[in-house]
């Protein structure tokens, strides 16, 4: 297939820049069987789960990962942190007229100096006098999606980061779960929903455009995950009692598919560049709750995959006619597999 099919034309207004007044103040388009639309609002989650099925979330937190700062010819520097790679050295995208070269050093708020020590791709390696994350929580911003225009505010800073968020090291969040408040997740847990985590460190290269024609061609970059003994076993108690699992968001779900790829699903922690195109077979994922997903994306191609090609366009042809708010900031979708199969 190539890119240019998962392309569609979007409002500019219909692209959320801010988040609804309170947290799960936002609709839901439930994806049924044969296609079937209905509009909701996602707090009526609750009645599309039952008793048993298991929520997969993405515990990851998101770090202030841009700073800026000066070369020591004073030219102005902007970082993005892409990743921490242990407790004093990181990965960053560098903006500057003359990007510095290894060797040289990049003054931060504070006196703080960063060195340059490699370039490695499009990604610059930088050490740190101080460990990367007490630098960041002390000097760096919250790295708003560039589709966000607005300048992070504190009200950004408690908003674009779910309530269960725990392990730092995202630079963007698992969007589909900031809906869920503590209120949400009580409920589902009173009606015998069962929840489990996993963690997969979101990567600036979600936001970045596929430069190919066909999917074929296209390359992942690379994130870390982990997923622990206790979510393969609430997977397997999940199976065992006939309940669905659930994943809350592509991140959840791309650490499950990408723990699984060589058969069994497996606990531990590792990299993943998992690719998932349409004609791509799902080894663990039976449900998936989601925002809507950039044009010629490959979130957008992921849950095409998951939900079918031509389901998805139809799909997101509605929520553009009904008014649904897009990406980071957006409404919900909730797909269920397992009656959109008579589909694909």
């Amino acid at each position: 297939m190539r890119v240019a099919d998962f392309d569609f034309d979007l409002p500019p207004e219909l692209i959320a820049q801010f988040p609804p007044a309170v947290r799960g103040g936002s609709r839901l388009l439930r994806v049924g069987a044969s296609g079937t639309l209905t509009d909701l609002a996602f707090r009526d989650l609750p009645m599309l789960l039952r008793p048993d099925d298991l929520l997969v979330m993405n515990d990851t937190r998101v770090i202030k990962a841009r700073l800026f700062g000066q070369k020591d010819s004073g030219g102005r520097v902007e970082l993005l942190v892409e990743r921490v790679t242990d407790g004093f050295e990181a990965l960053a995208f560098i903006r500057a007229s003359h990007a510095p070269k290894p060797g040289s050093r990049i003054h931060l708020g504070d006196d703080e100096v960063v060195e340059v020590v490699a370039k490695e791709d499009d990604l610059t390696r930088l050490r740190f006098p101080h460990p990367v994350l007490e630098v960041l929580d002390r000097l760096g911003r919250l790295p708003l999606p560039p589709y966000i225009e607005h300048a992070p505010t504190a009200d950004d800073e408690a908003r674009y980061q779910t309530v269960y968020a725990n392990a730092p090291g995202a630079v963007a969040a698992p969007t589909a779960g900031l809906h869920f408040d503590t209120a949400m997740l009580g409920a589902l847990k009173a009606a015998g929903v069962r929840a489990a985590q996993v963690t997969l460190h979101v990567g600036a290269g979600t936001f970045q455009p596929v430069r190919v024609d066909t999917i074929a061609e296209h390359r992942m970059h690379s994130e870390r995950y982990t997923v622990p003994q206790a979510t393969v076993d609430a997977i397997d108690a999940t199976r065992t009692r006939g309940g669905r699992v659930v994943a809350v968001g592509t991140t959840s779900l791309r650490a499950l598919e990408a723990a699984s790829r060589h058969g069994m699903l497996h606990a531990g922690s590792d990299e993943t560049d998992i690719f998932i195109a349409p004609g791509y077979r799902f080894r663990v994922v039976d449900a998936l709750i989601t925002n809507f997903h950039l044009p010629k994306s490959t979130l957008l191609m992921l849950v095409s995959a998951f939900a079918g090609v031509d389901v998805i366009r139809t799909a997101y042809a509605h929520a553009i006619r009904a008014r649904y708010r897009f990406f980071s900031y957006g409404d919900a979708m909730f797909l269920d597999q397992a009656s959109l199969e008579r589909l694909q």
